[in-house]
């Protein structure tokens, strides 16, 4: 959804995320919004990317800890697939079920190059949808190599 330009501001894309909040955290937010000259919206917004800087996702030692802030920039990429095996490769242990099944299909597809340690990620870029579709159990075993073998 593209959010309207207001004042100077440039224009930006943002999701639609809808949460529930009790009645008493909502009030408080919007007090806390207000203080900020905020909506309730940027508030939630800016309070979610703050907290990201106490997640700890891993810790090198006492000298550095990896939180999800500043892992950012090596988790995010705006392909879908790309930002799977970036997740998957630094953090397995935060993949879902589904997530699990999706990179057991990558890692066993010669096509993908896994066993080489070179991920092919414009391949996989482009045979995504089959991936998924055959760690969801959606097309059989045939059909998928059907689709994946390259050449």
């Amino acid at each position: 959804m593209a959010a309207k330009k207001i004042g100077g501001g440039k224009l930006t894309r943002s999701e639609t995320v809808t949460v529930r909040l009790d009645p008493k955290l909502r009030y408080l937010a919007e007090l806390a919004a207000r203080k900020h000259r905020r909506t309730l919206s940027s508030y939630i917004e800016w309070a979610i990317e703050k907290s990201l800087g106490n997640i700890v996702l891993a810790d090198e030692g006492e000298q550095y800890e990896q939180t999800i802030l500043n892992q950012a920039s090596d988790l995010w990429d705006v392909d879908e697939a790309d930002r799977f095996v970036k997740l998957a490769q630094a953090y397995p242990d935060l993949l879902t079920h589904e997530e699990q099944l999706i990179w057991k299909v990558v890692q066993e597809s010669p096509a993908f190059g896994f066993e080489r340690k070179t991920i092919d990620y414009q391949y996989l870029r482009e045979k995504w949808e089959i991936v998924r579709q055959y760690a969801f159990g959606e097309i059989t075993p045939e059909e998928y190599a059907t689709e994946i073998i390259p050449f």
